[in-house]
């Protein structure tokens, strides 16, 4: 399981109790929670996670370790057994010539240009864009706080390297590359992943599914946990057994 940008793994935190039947790896990327800092782009941090996690295993990610969890899907298929993505986008950045959704590209700049400023300040405000929208948006972001703050704060080349990797990565061309099961669970109100989304996706009724918590924003699993999991788990079944 691979947390977003200026998280680490703490904030799967409330999911442990009831994934505990499962071999499940809680991934620091690289520079974020305790893991070190490398060098390089979104390929050397999937080089480096390849190299230390298991084969045939379930790739998990959320938001910006979505993005790294599809490029191990499309790279490296025959050591990964199924890909889930929770809220998480082929391609962050706005592309209005292509009539694509995402993030306005001066929101990401102005969070590069924040993070020389005040590092914890910087995050922090992205903790309050991750759960805008949902009905409980101040307990989410209290809970994101704690559970974030349980480990050192990112490296701040770790948080560049992050939102390049937001602004600049596209892996659109290559989702058809795709041929595992594919989870792909949704917030309805996402602020970071508008909900027009999903829409946009390829579809394959044999191998993909997408679920859309209708009253989530960008950490379903945080806001509606038990919603999340039922989904979740059930696929999880479905694909293992």
């Amino acid at each position: 399981m691979i947390h977003g940008w200026g998280m680490n793994s703490a904030v799967f935190t409330p999911l442990h109790s009831s994934l505990s039947q499962y071999r499940v790896h809680y991934v620091d990327l690289p520079g974020f929670g305790n893991s070190t800092a490398i060098d390089g782009e979104i390929d050397n941090w999937l080089e480096a996670l390849i190299k230390v996690l298991p084969e045939s295993a379930i790739w998990v990610g959320w938001s910006l370790g979505g993005l790294v969890a599809t490029l191990a899907a499309t790279q490296y298929p025959q050591k990964i057994k199924g890909l889930i993505t929770i809220a998480s986008s082929p391609c962050f950045m706005a592309r209005e010539e292509e009539k694509w959704p995402g993030i306005p590209p001066q929101v990401l700049a102005q969070f590069g240009q924040s993070l020389h400023k005040d590092l914890s300040k910087t995050v922090e405000r992205f903790l309050a864009i991750q759960a805008m929208g949902s009905a409980t948006a101040k307990e989410d972001i209290k809970q994101l706080r704690s559970l974030v703050l349980a480990k050192p704060l990112p490296n701040s080349n770790a948080l560049l390297q992050g939102l390049k990797m937001l602004e600049e990565v596209d892996l659109r061309p290559k989702l058809n590359q795709i041929e595992m099961p594919w989870l792909r669970i949704w917030g309805r109100l996402d602020s970071l992943v508008p909900r027009h989304v999903p829409a946009l996706m390829p579809k394959n009724v044999e191998l993909y599914q997408d679920v859309i918590l209708n009253k989530a924003s960008h950490a379903p699993f945080i806001s509606h946990t038990d919603e999340f999991l039922d989904e979740f788990v059930t696929w999880i079944e479905k694909v293992t057994n």
